[in-house]
């Protein structure tokens, strides 16, 4: 299998101490627009994905949905999580590169 380069920069955001995970700390991150880019898990609830869609374009802040729970969990070293926040600007602007952003709203 190939390595997936979303998720291994995020497992790199994580090590830099760039990231922030878990619905609490994602929408702290976002509110006081320290986060450059929020990625969703593609198998979260739908309610919680509007949520989501409608806090990020109102701040304004990047965001897409990408990898299930357990793929976003394993890259940071946790079991699962369906929401993390990148912190750093050229970090995010990295992971943005290895995706078409739009396929993925």
């Amino acid at each position: 299998m190939k390595p997936d380069k979303v998720l291994s920069m995020l497992g790199i955001a994580k090590k830099a101490g760039n990231l922030k995970s878990g619905s609490f700390q994602v929408e702290e991150a976002v509110k006081s627009q320290t986060a450059y880019l929020v990625i969703g898990a593609t198998d979260g609830s739908d309610r919680r994905k509007k949520d989501i869609t409608n806090m990020c374009e109102f701040y304004e802040t990047d965001y897409f949905f990408y990898g299930t729970k357990e793929e976003l969990g394993k890259c940071i070293g946790k079991e699962y999580t369906a929401l993390v926040a990148v912190t750093d600007e050229k970090l995010a602007k990295s992971i943005v590169d290895k995706i078409d952003i739009k396929s993925y709203r």
